[in-house]
């Protein structure tokens, strides 16, 4: 049951990114989770809040309408109220969804900045940056383009390469030029303001320490943190969209706060605490936020994807302490990753799932239960359309949905559509009605420990139960033998047919509504927000037999209906419309070359003798190569798709004749090549030559 130490429970839910609509792997991750626990309190008649909004700042949101010629303002609105209403039709139920662009965010974000730069939170670095002398600007590392010092590859972003893969910082980039005018940046000083998180990490390990209950995957990234040790963290950037930040703080570090703005790291957790801000001012009470922030009697949750720990965990706390007065996170569940039919979720081609053409075509309750049924909460887990149709046709319609069919079906026909009473219960009807009363403490227990794959399965056994119960009583023989006991069995049926109109309402809301309807069971507590969830009937009444003898049912339906096999081809036919095995466009040729530039290449066969990481890199293999005539030391950057010991021994094609160059302070004196698909997987290409063979 809820931890009775808390007088209410803050939620919150990773800010989505508003450059794009929501995918399943997003509501995997950190929606649907949140909903289905919130959900849960309601029923408990707890005092929680669940706040979420728009993340609308960042430098990918600029780079979109630059592409798009918009302005970055025009890109979140479009996505802003396409995320917001598919998630409301999902059933995503918060208290308040909000938007980093509304002014209430800015102020809560620079009172942010303001306090802790006046505690001396903070630390001022002079560096030098790359500048855009024609659009007199500081460059983000998104708007340097150029040549990848280590692949050679001529359009690598000033942060990584996306051709090899390589991680950069935008002075390492060769050849830059501006993506704002294509112009060559100048290098000029600029001064930024840095978290030093290594003067926290102490702290922060006694904090971590303090939640020894929180899951293996979370801890076990934060570890890794930990041992590399926690560095300076810039929050301010030099772009032109963001929060502004505060002048009087720039003016009393003695810094032109012009085109300086807060990093979207650092505003963006700043937004759960805005977005309360705003649901307390439509509640019209501005200042009740401060109890679910600042009062220690308040836990605070955060629903994440895996991605957002070390934010949520570090960073956001690290924020909140230095400023004084809030609570810290209690917990962060997070999930693992969610893949599509065997295959990595990916945005850019394709492979999706989207959540606003999902609602086109299915009810929000049949996704909501099969992923609950798979969520990613340990591991990466898996969403397939032929599982999909398998749970909903053999799960909810044929045990769920078919045993409250035929409990009602046996009170309209046989009962005049009402309860019948109970009367001299027999063992089998006072065993259903016991293992029935103890499903409120095993579903909550789960909820409670954030297992929602078990709760969902939980919830499935009681339809079983009553499956069972009704069957093994044999309702269309007694009711010709001993209608007494026919009535005994639709009786006990009801009654658990009522607490699963209950207890699947955090998986299953608009089913459950359904359901209370059919029922005409009223008085429940409501699992939606702006209700009063102290008064009615709520999550551990919902077993205890809630229907009165003689209550008047209402009209039935069926609660599930049956996907076909051809609705679900079509649903994959739209996804492998972007099969990996098609995969995405090839990349186009380059121009053409003439033969004499085609014959200065110098192509050997080579075999790979050694093969070793380059410390501190994670994309360099270090190999030492028998050309025939000469052995070779090159650097590959191909760490993240070979381990060492597998490419000993290889046959393959070097570059002889390019000139040495010097990486991570080693001298590289060729060039492997590989073949890289539209996947970005590379393979070697190898030659059956003996070494140092001309590849002509």
């Amino acid at each position: 049951m809820p931890d009775e130490s808390f007088k209410r429970t803050l939620v919150t839910s990773a800010l989505p990114y508003a450059n794009g609509p929501v995918h399943i792997g997003h509501l995997a991750g950190a929606y649907l989770p949140a909903d289905i626990y919130v959900r849960y309190l309601r029923l408990q008649g707890r005092d929680v809040v669940y706040v979420c909004g728009s993340d609308e700042y960042g430098v990918a949101i600029v780079m979109q309408a630059m592409q798009e010629k918009v302005t970055p303002q025009e890109v979140v609105d479009r996505y802003h109220p396409m995320i917001r209403d598919s998630f409301k039709g999902f059933g995503i139920s918060f208290d308040n969804y909000s938007r980093t662009t509304r002014e209430v965010h800015t102020e809560t974000s620079q009172d942010f900045f303001r306090r802790l730069s006046e505690k001396n939170e903070f630390v001022l670095k002079r560096e030098e940056h790359l500048y855009d002398p024609e659009a007199k600007v500081f460059l983000a590392d998104r708007f340097v383009h150029g040549t990848c010092p280590i692949c050679g590859y001529e359009d690598a972003y000033g942060d990584q390469c996306e051709k090899c893969g390589t991680s950069l910082s935008p002075t390492e980039i060769k050849n830059p030029r501006s993506t704002l005018t294509d112009a060559v940046p100048e290098l000029r000083p600029t001064t930024h303001w840095y978290l030093p998180l290594g003067q926290w990490q102490s702290r922060l390990e006694a904090y971590i320490s303090s939640h020894p209950d929180w899951k293996p995957n979370v801890l076990g990234q934060i570890g890794a943190w930990f041992t590399d040790g926690l560095r300076d963290r810039a929050i301010t950037r030099d772009v032109p969209w963001g929060v502004p930040v505060p002048p009087e703080a720039a003016d009393a570090a003695g810094v032109e706060s012009e085109g300086k703005v807060i990093y979207v790291w650092f505003d963006a957790p700043i937004g759960y605490i805005s977005s309360t801000r705003e649901w307390a001012r439509r509640k019209g009470d501005p200042d009740r936020w401060k109890l679910y922030w600042q009062d220690e009697d308040s836990r605070l949750i955060h629903f994440i994807g895996k991605d957002n720990i070390v934010f949520h965990t570090l960073m956001f706390p690290a924020m909140l302490m230095g400023y004084g007065e809030y609570v810290v996170p209690d917990q962060v569940p997070a999930n693992e990753f969610l893949n599509i039919e065997g295959s990595k979720l990916s945005t850019s081609r394709g492979w999706a799932v989207w959540l606003h053409e999902y609602l086109n075509d299915f009810p929000p309750d049949l996704l909501r239960y099969v992923l609950t049924s798979t969520l990613p909460e340990s591991k990466d887990s898996d969403f397939n359309w032929n599982d999909f149709q398998t749970r909903v046709n053999s799960e909810l319609a044929d045990i769920l949905g078919n045993f409250v069919n035929r409990a009602l079906t046996f009170a309209e026909r046989e009962f005049d559509n009402k309860v019948p009473p109970l009367s001299s219960p027999s063992a089998a009807d006072e065993a259903a009605l016991a293992e029935l009363a103890g499903y409120p403490q095993q579903i909550g227990a789960a909820y409670e420990r954030f297992r929602f794959r078990e709760a969902a399965r939980l919830t499935m056994n009681m339809a079983r139960l009553g499956t069972k119960y009704f069957n093994d009583q044999v309702p269309w023989v007694t009711r010709k033998t001993n209608r007494s006991q026919c009535a005994n069995t639709v009786h006990v049926s009801l009654q658990i047919a009522a607490a699963l109109s209950v207890l699947m309402d955090p998986v299953l809301p608009f089913s459950a509504e359904k359901l209370r309807g059919m029922l005409r069971f009223e008085g429940v507590r409501s699992s939606l927000p702006d209700s009063d969830h102290s008064e009615g009937i709520g999550w551990s009444e919902a077993a205890s037999s809630p229907l009165p003898a003689g209550h008047v049912l209402g009209h039935k339906e069926i609660l599930f209906h049956k996907v076909t096999d051809d609705t679900i081809q079509t649903q994959i036919e739209k996804l492998e419309s972007n099969d990996p095995e098609s995969g995405p466009p090839y990349v186009e040729a380059k121009p053409t070359i003439s033969y004499d530039d085609f014959a200065k290449l110098d192509l050997r066969t080579g075999r790979i003798l050694s093969a070793e990481p380059v410390p501190k890199s994670k994309k360099l293999l270090k190999l030492q190569v028998d050309l025939g005539y000469e052995t070779r030391q090159i650097l590959a950057g191909v760490a993240e798709h070979f381990q060492p010991e597998e490419m000993i021994g290889q046959s393959v094609v070097v570059v002889a004749n390019l000139a040495p160059r010097k990486m991570m302070g080693l001298e590289s004196q060729g060039m492997l090549l590989m073949g890289e698909d539209r996947e970005g997987c590379l393979s070697l290409i190898s030659s059956g030559s003996e070494e140092g063979s001309i590849i002509c």
